[in-house]
């Protein structure tokens, strides 16, 4: 009786606290908001730069930084253009090059990105470091993160809110936003789930061609990153990713239209 009365509140939580992401569609959990994350964000991306060696100031750095001004002003056309500039209010855009041996990037809530110095020889070039800056800054666009720190949060029982959870355990909800945002983890870009990370390579392939970068370029991205991986992923039906031959393909599939975005800007 007390697990079907347990299951019937969870499923009501659900469903109250469902968003839509407004660019595909998708229902997401969504139990905290962006007025609670943005703060949270903002704190933890210092705290990751007090403890990082910045780069930002070198000439990759300074490549970095135009990548992302470029995406991020494609991205905020865009969503003008569609009618929805409300999801970038409150963002202050920021972009850092940090050192580390990780084949990471991430962007947290509110366009604060950091890539890590190991991810550049994939990228090889401004293109990559494109392909990368927009597929991560889709993630913060769709609310990846707030959708996997709210599933993390009812997945360890804190769903009355940021505010309740951070009095009631800071440590573990400080944990489960930096794994919702993929920091720290050793290939945190695949981090998100399948949904998640076709959601953010298609947005991602639009904002990099609305910008002025080549978008078919993003397929030998992805390859370069399987081949660093040597190839040693589980099927994809055990994998909270895409496997890189799907991931390739829907690029392919999508590229006709993201080549609008490209010849018209």
């Amino acid at each position: 009786m007390y697990k079907k009365i347990a299951a019937f509140i969870f499923l009501g939580l659900f469903v109250y606290s469902c968003a839509t992401v407004p660019l595909s569609g998708r229902r997401q959990l969504s139990i905290v908001s962006n007025a609670e994350v943005l703060p949270l964000s903002y704190d933890q991306y210092g705290q990751v730069l007090e403890e990082s060696k910045v780069l930002t100031n070198t000439t990759k750095g300074k490549q970095v930084v135009n990548v992302g001004r470029r995406i991020a002003e494609a991205v905020e056309k865009y969503l003008d253009e569609n009618g929805h500039p409300e999801i970038t209010e409150g963002f202050a855009w920021e972009f850092n090059l940090l050192e580390s041996e990780q084949v990471n990037a991430w962007c947290m809530p509110g366009g604060k990105v950091a890539f890590y110095t190991g991810i550049l020889p994939i990228c090889q070039d401004e293109t990559g470091i494109a392909v990368v800056m927009g597929h991560e800054v889709a993630h913060a666009i769709a609310n990846h993160a707030r959708e996997r720190m709210s599933q993390g949060m009812v997945a360890n029982g804190l769903m009355g809110g940021l505010q309740a959870a951070m009095g009631e355990n800071p440590s573990l909800t400080q944990t489960i936003f930096l794994q919702a945002v993929g920091v720290g983890g050793q290939v945190g870009m695949l981090k998100f789930s399948r949904d998640q990370e076709l959601e953010a390579d298609q947005l991602g392939l639009i904002f990099m061609a609305m910008a002025g970068y080549d978008p078919r370029e993003a397929p030998g991205f992805w390859q370069r990153m399987n081949a660093q991986s040597g190839g040693e992923r589980p099927p994809e039906f055990l994998s909270t990713h895409p496997g890189p031959e799907r991931r390739i393909d829907k690029l392919n599939e999508q590229m006709d239209d993201a080549l609008k975005y490209y010849k018209s800007n």
